[in-house]
């Protein structure tokens, strides 16, 4: 630290701080002014993947579909948590085995779960 003050210490912090707002500030300023001002009643209509509307939007999704995206997450998460354990295993031991053990026992608790309710059956 030395003997200067400690909040001379944050001035270069706060030096990018204003750099990196005035970047986005200037640079959403420039798309405005830039950008063309002619909407038209065909460019204001809402529309999804450029094909006309037909009916509402606001349609019911099976609930298993929610399942299995929640499912998918699950998963996903655990391998996350699964590499780098096993970058560490030896040094984690014993303890970093159980530890693991009762995580993958948690999931296939609620897998298990999921599949007793019904949310699995693929008809």
């Amino acid at each position: 630290m030395g003997n200067q003050a400690v909040p001379l210490n944050y001035i270069p912090i706060l030096i990018f701080i204003v750099i990196a707002l005035g970047f986005g500030l200037v640079s959403l300023l420039a798309g405005w002014v830039v950008r063309p001002h002619r909407p038209y009643p065909a460019k204001l209509a809402p529309y999804e993947s450029g094909s006309p509307l037909f009916s509402d939007a606001r349609i019911q999704f099976p609930m298993r579909y929610y399942v299995i995206a929640m499912l998918f997450v699950i998963f996903d998460i655990e391998v996350v948590y699964l590499f780098p354990w096993a970058v560490s295993y030896r040094k984690l031991g014993l303890l970093g085995l159980l530890e693991m053990a009762f995580f993958i026992g948690v999931l296939v608790v609620g897998f298990w779960y999921a599949w007793k309710k019904g949310a699995l059956e693929w008809d």
